[in-house]
């Protein structure tokens, strides 16, 4: 047997608690990065190949907690976290607690109020990256929580990937995780729908992602929401290149040009009543970024 902690300094033991494919990625890395690392989940042999390598497997969440001063968990949802580490008991006094499933902003600040309880110092997190790419060095994770925590345990939390601290509201980390995504998926949707319209043509996804993805979104795209984000920090839509309702125009011409190649129209749809609700609350005379105030109304309802 290889044991590959030998050319590794050790560091401090760290404790994994979930292994579906990311919760193996990430006692992988981090028994390969040189940490004694312990795991427990509640089908045991998802942790063979794992303690194969030499990774400590425990027969009770309790000993995996007891094993390392900090616990990795990467589980379902908050909902399951509580069932499994009620099982805990003193075992999780004075120990430090980094969830990395994802949920809501709310269900994090709960969660910080019930691992208190408890006597676990907690850190909320979110992993941005698949598997495979856990360990990289530009490898995202999200942490937010007690500032003096994050930093105690950085070099543990540096071993899979780049640790980035978001402050000590709890909820802060979800919270990105989530516009992220948001941001993953609308894109996606605006990319796969553009790629059908084109497609309706006879164009290949080949074709069109030379230009959409290889020149579009990195040359154009990227740098300009990058330039504008101080104009969305003070409400500041200048319409001298470009008004809402000359924008509205071209969405108009979005929706139309599906509807000829015969493709989904819910999404141009979608994109042109925010427009017109955005120009019926005054913003015509303003560039696109005033779309942003129809958005913002929303996040301020109680």
């Amino acid at each position: 047997m290889t044991n590959q902690q030998s050319a590794s300094p050790q560091r401090p033991p760290v404790t994994v608690v979930g292994l579906g494919p990311m919760g193996l990625a990430l006692a992988e890395t981090l028994w390969d990065r040189g940490h004694t690392t312990t795991v427990w989940n509640r089908t045991p042999d998802k942790a063979d190949s794992l303690v194969a390598k030499g990774v400590h497997r425990t027969e009770s969440v309790a000993e995996a907690v007891s094993a390392s001063p900090v616990t990795i968990m990467c589980l379902k949802d908050y909902e399951t976290m509580y069932e499994v580490f009620d099982f805990a008991g003193d075992a999780a006094k004075g120990r430090v607690l980094v969830n990395l499933n994802s949920g809501t902003p709310k269900e994090a600040r709960r969660a910080a109020g019930w691992a208190a309880e408890r006597g676990f110092s907690y850190l909320d997190g979110a992993i941005m990256v698949p598997p495979p790419l856990v360990g990289h060095p530009e490898s995202v994770f999200l942490y937010s929580g007690p500032q003096d925590v994050f930093d105690e345990h950085r070099t543990t939390l540096a071993s899979m990937g780049d640790p980035r601290y978001l402050g000590s509201e709890p909820g802060r980390a979800v919270l990105y995780n989530t516009a992220l995504l948001e941001i993953m998926y609308a894109t996606m949707n605006g990319y796969l729908h553009a790629t059908a319209m084109v497609g309706s043509a006879g164009i290949s996804a080949v074709e069109f992602a030379e230009l959409a993805v290889g020149w579009f979104m990195p040359t154009v795209l990227g740098p300009m929401l990058a330039d504008d984000a101080p104009d969305l920090d003070n409400g500041n839509y200048p319409g001298d290149l470009g008004t809402l309702e000359m924008n509205l125009n071209a969405l108009e011409h979005i929706t139309r040009t599906a509807e000829e190649q015969g493709v989904h129209t819910d999404q141009p749809r979608l994109m042109l009543e925010i427009a017109s609700r955005a120009i019926a609350d005054g913003h015509g005379g303003s560039n696109y970024l005033a779309v942003f105030e129809v958005f913002k109304k929303a996040t301020q309802a109680p």
